[in-house]
């Protein structure tokens, strides 16, 4: 049987996916008037704290890293199709957009969720502790996976611009995928006890201490309500990115901007959840939302735009430009100065948010 404090819950947060799913189905391909644009973003924000609120019923019911793994993923594959559906509607206009979209999700994981958790976690307990072996690994596969998709080919030479020849695409793709499936196999069983929340006293954190973990059948409604509320997330973002688009053109910002906000959009789930983790002295939790994510972003949408180049006219354009190199350089240096230790100040926590601050002000100001 379902608790009464949870049957609430359910119900409170159960209708807004649903409502949510049904506007996007009534909006969707269609010129909204700008009565209807704020009904969709009031609808966006409910749909993301339902999302929240469903991933934490799970992640309640499986515990850690399961928890975050299934948030992140359901993110990133609601992510990798719209953005192939995108690259299959626009042409030789979204040549960049895998691309863009990758950097910015590795960006707002990287130094967005990761120095956010870790400056809330610190500034509320002094220091934000969190387990190096595992968040180690981690940074050590994003950083592996993103060099290999997002920087070599702006140095290969066998086909002209950032772009990859047909063998090593399809090498950078197995290499992303195979990485993935070892990241998730190491996370979740074969060093499972290294992505476990490690409190500031020291004390590892396996199961949770207060309430009683939910039913199957509670969280089975949860897993069901969490995709409709990442659908309805990723749908009313893509509904509302032509005021968007309209916006940032009016402001006379870079197109690239769109992205950018629509990223933040998108990721706003495991933001959230994130930061209510590291206040709960969470902090690795934090932290295998924020770079679990970056994992998945990359390690399924480079495979998954491989393949579609199959049937895409255009060109694949993955390489990044030289300040977007010098700033995935600085976060991969910037994390592993971070991950070493174990433990965290404010100092690391704003370091990493601006880096973040930095790639928002070029995208803006190039």
């Amino acid at each position: 049987m379902i608790t009464g404090a949870l049957r609430t819950a359910l119900h409170r947060t159960g209708a807004l996916p649903v409502l949510a799913v049904v506007v996007l189905a009534l909006t969707w391909g269609r010129s909204l008037p700008a009565v209807v644009v704020a009904l969709v973003s009031c609808l966006l924000a409910g749909a993301v704290l339902s999302a929240v609120h469903h991933a934490e019923v799970i992640a309640h019911r499986v515990g850690e890293p399961f928890g975050s793994l299934v948030l992140a993923v359901a993110v990133t594959v609601i992510e990798v199709a719209l953005i192939v559906t995108l690259m299959v509607d626009g042409g030789d206009k979204s040549a960049a957009l895998a691309r863009d979209t990758v950097f910015a999700a590795v960006m707002i994981t990287c130094n967005g969720i990761v120095g956010l958790s870790l400056l809330v976690a610190s500034l509320k307990r002094r220091v934000a502790v969190f387990n190096a072996e595992g968040t180690g690994a981690a940074l050590a596969t994003v950083a592996t996976v993103a060099g290999l998709s997002l920087v070599l080919p702006s140095f290969t030479t066998s086909k002209p611009g950032p772009q990859f020849s047909t063998p090593q695409l399809v090498f950078a793709a197995l290499s992303a995928l195979i990485l993935y499936g070892l990241f998730v196999t190491t996370q979740t069983v074969r060093h499972r006890d290294y992505f476990l929340p490690v409190t500031s006293s020291g004390e590892v954190i396996d199961t949770e201490e207060h309430a009683e973990p939910p039913t199957r059948r509670t969280a089975l409604l949860s897993l069901g309500l969490l995709a409709l509320a990442l659908v309805a997330v990723v749908g009313l973002a893509k509904a509302v990115s032509p005021t968007i688009e309209l916006g940032v053109l009016t402001a006379g910002l870079p197109s690239s901007v769109v992205g950018i906000v629509i990223a933040l959009l998108v990721l706003l789930p495991e933001t959230i959840a994130a930061v209510r983790a590291a206040r709960r002295d969470r902090v690795q939790t934090s932290l295998n939302l924020g770079l679990g994510s970056a994992m998945a972003s990359i390690g399924l949408t480079i495979p998954a735009v491989a393949l579609a180049t199959v049937w895409l006219p255009g060109p694949l354009l993955l390489g990044l430009g030289a300040s977007h190199l010098v700033l995935l350089a600085l976060t991969v240096i910037v994390g592993t100065l971070t991950v070493v230790p174990g433990r965290a100040t404010p100092l690391q926590g704003s370091v990493h948010l601006t880096l973040l601050a930095a790639y928002i002000v070029l995208a803006v100001s190039p």
